[in-house]
């Protein structure tokens, strides 16, 4: 009863806050910006790979939810209809990258190879073991953003709106435009191929490899069986 009712209010509240928008209320665009700025960014940055075009995108974004709020009829959350957004304009930019800048030759060295990448969540919110459980500090959140980047779209995306963002299913699959049942499937897909990414990286991850678990059997088998215990 008390989490209905915490939805009602959080309904309540949105309606009202959409209702400001509608207005044209400065102060609601201001809190609009200031609340989902952010998140924005850092869902168009997994998805560019650069800041500065991240940076221009999310401009764009917030420029398109400035011009079709009036057309917002509630149907979805704000925040999806503002995401929906932005992996629209993120994935148009990106298009726009492979046809036509992805064709230039930079001398320059990559902005990520200088930077230090965005931190990821440590602990994934899904049934089923995710790739990402294990990812405690800065280095391995590093090194699993790096393996994220390398994902085929859709599919990492759809772990972005996951496993990052926090979106449900039906979310993700309003600000996709797929079916439930392709976001299940695409997810699985992703998750599957970030988890065999990542086992590329056995030492960084604390994974123990066949290879690995076969070596330690027959050195326990050369020894009689005998189990040694090491000492921390």
């Amino acid at each position: 009863m008390s989490e209905l009712a915490s939805a009602m209010g959080i309904r309540t509240a949105e309606a009202a806050i959409v209702a400001e928008l509608k207005s044209g209320s400065e102060d609601a665009f201001s809190w609009l910006i200031a609340h989902y700025n952010q998140p924005v960014y850092s869902l168009v940055y997994r998805i560019l790979d650069d800041p500065s075009d991240a940076a221009d995108t999310t401009q764009e974004v917030f420029i398109k939810v400035f011009r079709g709020i009036r057309n917002f009829n509630a149907d979805s959350s704000l925040k999806t209809w503002i995401y929906r957004i932005a992996v629209h304009e993120a994935s148009n930019h990106r298009r726009w990258w492979l046809r036509h800048k992805a064709r230039e030759t930079s001398i320059e060295p990559a902005v990520g190879d200088e930077q230090g990448v965005l931190s990821i969540k440590n602990t994934l919110v899904d049934e089923g073991k995710s790739p990402l459980q294990n990812v405690y500090d800065e280095e391995l959140r590093a090194r699993v953003e790096v393996e994220l980047k390398a994902l085929a779209e859709p599919y990492r995306t759809t772990v972005i709106l996951r496993d990052i963002e926090e979106l449900s299913y039906e979310q993700i699959s309003e600000v996709m435009n797929i079916p439930l049942g392709t976001v299940r499937s695409r997810l699985v897909r992703g998750r599957e191929a970030l988890r065999k990414r990542l086992e590329r990286h056995p030492e960084t991850f604390g994974m123990e490899t066949a290879a690995a678990r076969e070596k330690k059997r027959r050195k326990g088998s050369s020894m009689g069986g005998q189990e040694i215990e090491v000492m921390p």
